[in-house]
């Protein structure tokens, strides 16, 4: 385990982890190439046209969506081709399989064919429309070799979890008759399984590559400009300037920092190596040990996805399988996402409290003004995206669009003032650098959704093989297992979801599981009498998806953090999952409790009263697990601190107990409120 120092690159065993990215990949040399020659150009080249083509169709371009899908796959698969080798290091002499600074004859050949492949729904539209069911050599060909180049592009881009997931399903289609007992199935021809996974809008072209390609691409691209522009860097020095100066502050400022990053990023290692190199020195500095400043870092980054407006890729596919407008997902997401905040602030709070922290003194730390209105620029795009979303109600397409023009015009321009207001002259070479920065956003979008789109496109196959007929007995086969009981249900969700994201990104993560499981945990639920509304079922498996980011052994962000700080990663990625299980309960509490999704919640005043007692029953729950309160606890005081949780999270259930109408369950809060006060009140007492 390697790391620089704070204003140079970290690295993971050696491997340079370049934080300059934007928000979709880490960039890390011997895994992404740097060719030389003029084929340095082509790559990048590539991806500022797959943006171009992206924001054309945004806008001018009307093309149809099984175009748009096609082609945007075909970009995907030229360039992970062009940019990933085929292994890190060289095996059996054949050195051109992990080739860094050439592209080989080989992998120029399988790009231009993989996309050649991604685009042959379109080329021959009309003939595979007019024999559809019955697809002839040439298309079973076409979709094989498509089949296996896309299973070797995820394993390039992804690890080989999301192919083998996607390998094993297609088999099973073909193996259901030999298959025990309830999860027998009479199978699928050759010809139907081509025709439906290759050659439809289902499959690789289903709903998952539709919103990678309508949707997710230009919020990508938005973040990545804006990054590139230089906000990042300012929501970390706006976020010390505030919060910086208390006990732990550069914890504190390290997790409002990466919640600002995470609303524009949706990704949590993109957080970690743009907010970490700054924050996790400085945690270090003021007495936090590597381990735990590390774990802060990804526990903050980690629900950067949960947080509104953008929340990752996953957030518009829950719109799209709930059937319900963006703006519903953002709404149903708020509280969770912002109590989860809350409660990590205490943390930190706690943390420094244990470890009895001094503050840092204000005149070494940035001043809040300066840095205000040196970057207040950066938050006009994003005050213009919220303001399309929420305000115009535009759709989300249309508002990334719009915040990704606004933001190109603002790095043009902003240098060219700068010089300007300094009467230095340049203004030339300002402009050129403010252009230069649009095109490095611009590729940088590009390069950033290689594995998201990849992702969706290899999802698809799992949800076009379970479409084929397979649905149902998922869903037997489920509700077997978890025998009917609703609990059992959620961790057996709970657990794969975990399991199966240490290798899959998010959205991949959030496909799978919520085709295989989200119906189960609504049928299941309304056997038992529980009425479990769709969106609280798929925001369930979201929320266990983006969790395992931080999950060991693998827990990718845990990686990226500990070689900032210094830390080995196995421990700093359990310690970041001890900090996140005040995340994990979450889910669990509004499956039982819709209230905190806000279903059926339709005044600001109850909202505020439901995300206050969110707040309040997480900061009596991390009180209990983490052992310290005002002081460190009696071994009585943390049942009573599990009780407070358990009050405020679910006043249905206790006014049920009470007696108490259920229109009137809030009257509970009360209670749990004085038995939160008395609880620190006691500790006080005990610590005079």
């Amino acid at each position: 385990m390697a790391s620089s120092r704070t204003n140079e690159p970290a690295s993971i065993d050696g491997v340079r982890i370049d934080p300059g990215i934007g928000t979709g990949h880490l960039e890390i040399e011997g895994v992404w190439r740097r060719p030389r020659g003029g084929m340095r150009f082509v790559i990048p080249g590539i991806a500022i046209a797959w943006s171009l083509f992206q924001l054309a169709v945004a806008s001018f371009w009307t093309l149809d969506s099984l175009s748009v899908r096609a082609v945007h796959l075909a970009f995907a698969l030229l360039l992970i081709f062009f940019s990933r080798p085929c292994m890190r290091k060289s095996r059996l002499g054949l050195e051109g399989l992990s080739a860094r600074d050439r592209v080989p004859i080989a992998d120029l050949f399988l790009g231009v064919l993989a996309a050649a492949l991604a685009l042959y729904i379109v080329i021959d539209y009309d003939g595979i429309t007019s024999r559809y069911g019955a697809p002839i050599t040439r298309d079973i060909v076409v979709g094989m070799g498509l089949l296996l180049l896309l299973f070797e592009a995820c394993r390039r881009s992804l690890g080989p979890a999301l192919s083998l997931i996607s390998v094993l399903f297609c088999a099973y289609a073909f193996l259901g008759p030999w298959m025990p007992g309830v999860f027998a199935f009479r199978g699928v021809s050759l010809g139907r399984f081509i025709g439906q996974i290759t050659m439809a809008d289902q499959g690789i072209y289903g709903t998952p590559l539709y919103i990678s390609a309508r949707v997710v691409f230009l919020f990508v691209l938005f973040g990545s400009l804006l990054d590139r522009a230089g906000a990042g860097r300012f929501f970390t020095q706006l976020a010390l300037s505030i919060l910086g100066g208390f006990r732990g502050g550069p914890a504190k400022a390290a997790v409002l920092s990466s919640g600002l990053t995470g609303m524009v990023s949706g990704s949590s290692i993109a957080n970690i190596v743009t907010t970490g190199t700054f924050t996790i020195p400085l945690m270090k500095k003021v007495g936090y040990p590597p381990t735990k400043a590390a774990a802060i870092e990804v526990a903050a980054s980690t629900d950067g996805q949960l947080a509104p407006p953008i929340m990752g890729a996953a957030a518009f596919i829950i719109a799209e399988y709930v059937n319900v407008p963006y703006l519903a997902v953002v709404k149903a997401a708020a509280v969770p996402a912002f109590a989860s905040y809350a409660a990590l602030l205490y943390i930190t709070h706690v943390e420094a409290a244990k470890l009895g922290l001094a503050r840092i003194p204000r005149s070494e730390l940035p001043r809040f003004g300066k840095v205000l209105f040196s970057g207040l620029h950066y938050l006009v795009p994003l005050c213009f995206l919220i303001y399309q979303l929420v305000i115009q109600r535009r759709t989300p397409e249309a508002a990334a669009f719009t915040a990704c023009w606004v933001t190109a015009v603002l790095m043009l321009i902003q240098h060219p003032l700068k010089a300007w207001a300094g009467r230095r002259g340049g203004l030339r070479e300002a402009f050129r650098r403010g252009a230069g920065e649009v095109l490095e956003g611009l590729a940088g979008g590009g390069r950033n959704m290689i594995s998201v789109g990849l992702a969706t496109a290899g999802a698809g196959i799992i949800v076009g093989v379970v479409s084929l007929g397979l649905g149902g007995l998922i869903t037997e086969a489920i509700g077997a297992l978890s025998m009917g009981n609703i609990f059992l249900m959620l961790l057996i969700t709970a657990g794969a979801s975990l399991v199966i994201g240490m290798g899959l990104p998010t959205t991949a993560t959030y496909i799978t599981m919520a085709t295989l499981t989200a119906p189960v945990i609504v049928a299941v639920g309304g056997d038992q009498g529980l009425v479990v509304p769709l969106m609280a079922a798929h925001l369930f498996v979201f929320y266990f998806g983006i969790l395992a980011d931080d999950t060991p052994p693998v827990g990718l962000a845990a990686y990226a953090a500990a070689a900032i700080a210094k830390a080995p990663p196995i421990p700093t990625g359990i310690q970041a999952f001890l900090y996140d299980i005040r995340t994990a309960i979450l889910p669990f509490m509004f499956i039982f409790n819709a209230d905190l999704i806000l279903h059926n919640v339709d005044t600001w005043a109850m909202g505020l009263l439901i995300f206050g007692t969110a707040c309040f029953a997480n900061f009596a729950f991390v009180a209990a697990t983490q052992g310290w309160f005002a002081r460190k606890n009696k071994l009585y005081e943390a049942p009573l601190l599990l009780a407070v949780t358990l009050i405020l999270f679910r006043p249905d259930l206790i006014a049920r107990w009470l007696g108490i109408p259920h229109e009137h369950r809030y009257w509970t809060a009360p209670i749990g409120l004085a038995l939160f006060f008395g609880v620190y009140a006691w500790q006080r007492f005990r610590s005079r």
